[in-house]
């Protein structure tokens, strides 16, 4: 055990999560304290999030990176190595635009940042099954996450700190620099070895995979409740930064509270709905998670009462996140248990992709209701918007039923 936990590969999954979950909070966190600071719209903002349309629909150009090799690196490595020197080139070019003047020129950079950050996703997914055993992926998957939220601390709770003392321009030179962990494990790692052969036609790429899931029963309702589940959850989180600076927190207070201390509470809310899981099921974990993600939203409205208030803020983030992180938790596990290994890489990109859409295309609205509703309706109307989610799985995942849903195989 021992043995694996610090084998090469593990140290190439932790990294390469790293690697991935760096700029996610770049084109959302810490870009909309950049432009709150540089006197932008709320309702700008809130449709900045536009810009995160790569990540819902990675599963278009997903086949091409399973049909096509580069001449360099490997079929994996080659593609990977592309995507992260072009990611940090776009994370230079982002820290070099003017919000204030040219938010079109922000709009611009901020996506393909994060068209180069959903193909390196793409990627390392692949990667990521091709080069672990069955008995290993567990371990490998529960390392890359927590290489994955390593990255977005750095990328959202460090820029805040760091944005306190230097220009936010400086601020994104600095996340470019930090690609470079995740450059040099793509050029020192081994190619994975593959059995199966790969996709010899792109019908065989792309149309196979979708024949596969939608044969399913209850494939519809499944993709439903991958698009709803969290979707109250990530429709408040959209506008938390504007919120906390609205209501007189600093940005280091935020980057401190918010970010470094909200991390141990969402890798602790990670680790708790794991062992819980093991006990109740991934059906009965996904229900009382689903509520507990529901409740935890309310606590936005407390703080809208409240004001400027540490305390408050940081037991509305040790709930929210550990909320989060358990119904994170339980959602991987189920889009892991339906998951065809014969077309993991793209089936995964689909699923992946629906669950990316709540936090690009709810999100975007946020920034009118935000100053429509006000805090306090604004959060309220979040919490309503995470019922849907929950009630969907009666259709395929019943609270009484032991372990996976049977309905979706």
């Amino acid at each position: 055990m021992i043995r694996m936990v610090f084998s090469p590969r593990m140290l190439v999954a932790f990294l390469m999560g790293f690697s991935c979950g760096m700029p996610l909070l770049l084109t959302i966190t810490v870009l909309q304290a950049w432009m709150k600071e540089e006197g932008v719209d709320l309702s700008v903002i809130g449709l900045m999030a536009l810009v995160g349309l790569p990540y819902t629909v990675k599963f278009l150009w997903a086949p091409l990176l399973d049909r096509y090799r580069l001449p360099f690196l490997g079929r994996r490595r080659g593609w990977l190595l592309v995507a992260q020197v072009a990611l940090a080139l776009a994370l230079a070019a982002l820290g070099m635009t003017r919000p204030s003047e040219h938010p079109w020129m922000v709009a611009i950079a901020a996506f393909w940042v994060t068209f180069f950050s959903a193909t390196q996703d793409i990627v390392v997914d692949a990667f990521r099954r091709e080069d672990l055993s069955d008995n290993e992926l567990g371990l490998g998957s529960s390392l890359y996450i927590n290489g994955y939220r390593v990255g977005m601390l750095l990328a959202s709770g460090g820029g805040l700190i760091m944005a306190d003392y230097m220009p936010f321009s400086m601020v994104y030179m600095v996340m470019a620099l930090c690609m470079a962990p995740g450059i040099l494990t793509t050029l020192l790692a081994r190619e994975p070895q593959v059995d199966e052969v790969p996709p010899k036609t792109l019908r065989s790429a792309v149309v196979d995979p979708l024949i596969e899931y939608f044969n399913r029963e209850n494939a519809v309702w499944i993709l439903a409740f991958v698009l709803f589940y969290k979707i109250g959850d990530t429709m408040a989180l959209a506008m938390t930064t504007p919120f906390y600076l609205d209501i007189g927190f600093t940005k280091t207070e935020i980057g401190t509270v918010v970010k470094l201390f909200g991390f141990w509470a969402t890798v602790g809310g990670s680790l708790l709905g794991g062992v819980v899981m093991l006990r109740l099921g991934i059906n009965r974990s996904l229900w009382i998670f689903g509520f507990f993600q529901m409740a935890s939203i309310l606590g936005f409205v407390v703080l809208a009462r409240l004001g400027h208030s540490l305390p408050a803020l940081s037991g509305v983030i040790v709930f929210e996140n550990m909320s989060g992180g358990m119904g994170t938790a339980a959602y991987a596990a189920f889009m892991a248990s339906i998951t065809n290994k014969k077309f993991t890489a793209t089936q995964y990109a689909l699923l992946s992709s629906l669950m990316g859409i709540p936090r690009v295309m709810a999100a975007a609205p946020t920034g009118f209701l935000a100053e429509y509703l006000g805090w306090e309706g604004f959060f309220g109307f979040c919490t309503v918007m995470a019922i849907p989610g929950i009630l969907l799985l009666a259709k395929f995942a019943p609270f009484r039923a032991e372990g996976r849903a049977d309905a979706v195989h």
